[in-house]
């Protein structure tokens, strides 16, 4: 009778115990240690990038600066490629990652993501010559058009998918894609629209054609470890919260309406 007690005492114990082992959080790591680690690529225009000063700036920068300063911790921005960036969160090198993330349910397999900050599309830049030939993303489903994008990015997905029997080329950087295209050695580079928009500014003007009509549909969004429910609970309501006072409506027209900003990427 006496171990038949005490056996339902330790029950008891481990029913009260195991609850707030389950309930850790992400977010309480964050207060505790009083800074939020952001994990992000310093390389998408005009969500992350390095200034002529080595600074990493951009709108998603501007977005976790804003998210620091609300839960009263610092920031810490955790420079990574993006191949390794998932695996990154995962093995807790940071809390979160803001890096211009395509929300998809392969990678929602692995990550949680928080409600979207904002959509966009791949689009597509051709060679000049190719004005009158290439109207859209179908014109380019035939091997003799050399297509490329970034390397394990949305883009490379809906170019395998969507113009598969193009010439594939994958790039590590989209800057290397976009020179590439410059100098005439690929027929079209696919990536998101933002970005390609500013490219066309910088380096496509009078040589390149750009066609911004998006031929898909992506949203961007924050992504955390799996059962962090305080977390992901906090970060919706900060973004519910900044979309109706004024703040992102700031921080988009800064990054995203105006261009102003690029000088300070320019050398």
């Amino acid at each position: 009778m006496k171990k038949m007690k005490l056996m339902i005492a330790l029950l008891l114990a481990l029913c009260v115990v195991l609850p707030s082992v389950a309930m850790a959080d992400t977010l309480d790591e964050i207060l505790e240690r009083g800074s939020l680690r952001v994990g992000m690529e310093p390389g998408y225009m005009p969500f992350e990038m390095t200034n002529a000063k080595g600074e990493i700036i951009g709108f998603d920068v501007d977005m976790m600066k804003r998210a620091a300063k609300a839960m009263g911790v610092k920031l810490e921005l955790v420079s990574t490629a993006w191949d390794g960036i998932i695996p990154g969160l995962l093995t807790k090198k940071y809390d979160i990652i803001a890096s211009g993330m395509t929300l998809t349910q392969e990678r929602n397999l692995k990550v949680s993501f928080a409600d979207p900050y904002i959509v966009i599309g791949q689009s597509i830049m051709i060679k000049k010559s190719l004005a009158g030939e290439i109207k859209s993303y179908k014109d380019l489903n035939n091997p003799k058009y050399k297509v490329a994008s970034k390397l394990g990015t949305t883009g490379e997905q809906a170019t395998k998918r969507m113009i598969p029997k193009c010439t594939y080329i994958s790039f590590e950087t989209e800057q290397e894609g976009v020179m590439d295209l410059v100098n005439g050695k690929i027929d079209a580079f696919v990536y998101d629209l933002p970005y390609m928009e500013l490219a066309y500014k910088q380096k496509g003007e009078g040589k390149l054609v750009l066609l911004s009509q998006p031929f898909t549909y992506e949203p961007l969004a924050w992504a955390i470890r799996h059962d962090n429910p305080n977390f992901l609970n906090w970060l919706n309501n900060f973004m519910a919260q900044v979309k109706n006072d004024g703040t992102y409506d700031k921080i988009y027209g800064k990054w995203i309406q105006d261009d102003s900003w690029l000088k300070q990427v320019q050398n």
